[in-house]
């Protein structure tokens, strides 16, 4: 089987993200995804900016089609892996359409009967790929550029059209597998948080036609308004300082998490365990954010974490997993954070936790809350668990199946 090394130009297409003006940005429409949404291996949705929909025809050039390629060209220097510039990314079927910011560029193939575009976005996350572009950037450490003139330079070994179908295939399977644990988190944690809201906020729990609610308080009797903090223990991270960061894992090493990574559920950097000492967490626990991009909240990581974050203790483990996840994403808790936060370049909102306050349901409520909806907590674990073996395995698959240790 020949495999036939040609040029990137020569079979792709580079394109430019655009440039858009913070006024010309609008609360919905059509999604601009920028570098600061690409994390991981995926897309951040919870941080997607919009334009209008007439932008697309002015800016037809930068929307984008199901599975293009998709480089950061800004970043860090590789060493940082998590913010680096040089990353790749294959864009998924639900953001066909979606525009492409600045400091980004699409590669498209020209003809899908040479070069398959599946195959394409998984010859931008190979090792060869990466290690390439990333040697070839300039500037500093913490703000390298990576030319395009580099990018079109790569030289692609390509095999047959149909090798390259199998490979891709191998690949995107396990690909469309964690999209559609995805999709199903999404849904249960939907599920849930409008479960939540029809209970505790609007008060439309089991029976509640036929109980009685205080005319002073509004609530039903037997419930209050309480501070989370008599509750909920809100324990704070450490910070071990940049010099102590390392990039691969180690004997005696663990993740370590900063505000940035819990949404990423990957920092791509270690410390040594001595220097954490119980700081952590593990899959079950739940993190929210008080410094920086401050009210984010994590879940189903492992590892360290650093001063910018807590982790929610439930006191006498009453409320269950669930509900502690849907009370931290309320619309009151959130905005109180925001209310309290200081800062203007970097936000603060350590402070607000002693102003956070919910509505403590009965017992015997909170007890049916805990039957009916602790699973939907125990089932997004289980599917987060479940995408990392399958993100563990895709990864080894493909320098073997792109270097020809597997033959397909």
């Amino acid at each position: 089987m020949i495999w036939e090394e040609i040029k990137l130009d020569e079979i792709c297409n580079v394109i430019n993200g655009g440039a858009w003006r913070q006024e010309e940005y609008v609360s919905s429409g059509v999604k601009v995804i920028k570098v600061s949404n690409l994390v991981n291996d995926g897309i951040d949705e919870s941080t997607l900016s919009f334009l209008p929909f007439e932008a697309l025809s002015t800016y037809e050039k930068n929307i984008l089609k199901a599975y293009d390629l998709v480089i950061t060209t800004v970043g860090s220097h590789p060493q940082l892996k998590a913010s680096a510039a040089g990353r790749g990314f294959i864009i998924p079927a639900n953001f066909e359409g979606a525009l492409l910011n600045q400091n980004t560029v699409c590669i498209r193939t020209k003809d899908e009967n040479i070069l398959h575009s599946r195959y394409l976005g998984y010859i931008g996350r190979s090792d060869d790929f990466r290690n390439y572009i990333q040697q070839t950037g300039r500037g500093a450490a913490n703000q390298m550029r990576i030319p395009i003139s580099n990018l079109k330079s790569f030289n692609i070994n390509l095999p047959p059209l149909e090798t390259q179908k199998r490979i891709a295939s191998i690949l995107s399977n396990y690909d469309d597998l964690i999209e559609n644990n995805n999709k199903r988190i999404s849904l249960l944690e939907e599920t849930a948080q409008n479960i939540y809201k029809e209970w505790f906020v609007n008060f439309r729990f089991p029976n509640y036609e036929n109980t009685e609610f205080d005319k002073e308080s509004g609530l039903p009797v037997g419930w209050g308004k309480k501070k989370v903090i008599n509750f909920f223990d809100f324990v704070k991270g450490i910070e071990v300082g940049s010099k102590n960061y390392l990039n691969d894992e180690a004997i005696n090493t663990v993740p370590f998490l900063r505000v940035g990574d819990i949404s990423k559920r990957d920092g791509g950097i270690f410390v040594y365990q001595e220097l954490v000492k119980d700081k952590t967490v593990d899959v079950n626990d739940i993190l929210i954010s008080f410094d920086g991009s401050i009210g984010n909240i994590g879940y189903g990581l492992f590892g360290a974490y650093s001063s910018g974050l807590r982790k929610i203790l439930d006191k006498n483990d009453s409320f269950g997993k669930t509900f502690s996840l849907c009370l931290m994403k309320s619309d009151e808790i959130q905005q109180t954070i925001k209310a309290h936060a200081k800062g203007s370049t970097i936000l603060h909102a350590g402070s607000s936790i002693q102003y956070l306050e919910f509505v403590k349901p009965s017992d015997e409520i909170l007890r049916k809350y805990k039957n009916l909806n602790e699973p939907f907590f125990d089932e997004i674990i289980n599917l987060t668990v479940q995408n990392q073996k399958l993100k563990e395995a895709r990864d080894i698959m493909l320098p073997r199946l792109m270097n020809r240790t597997i033959e397909v």
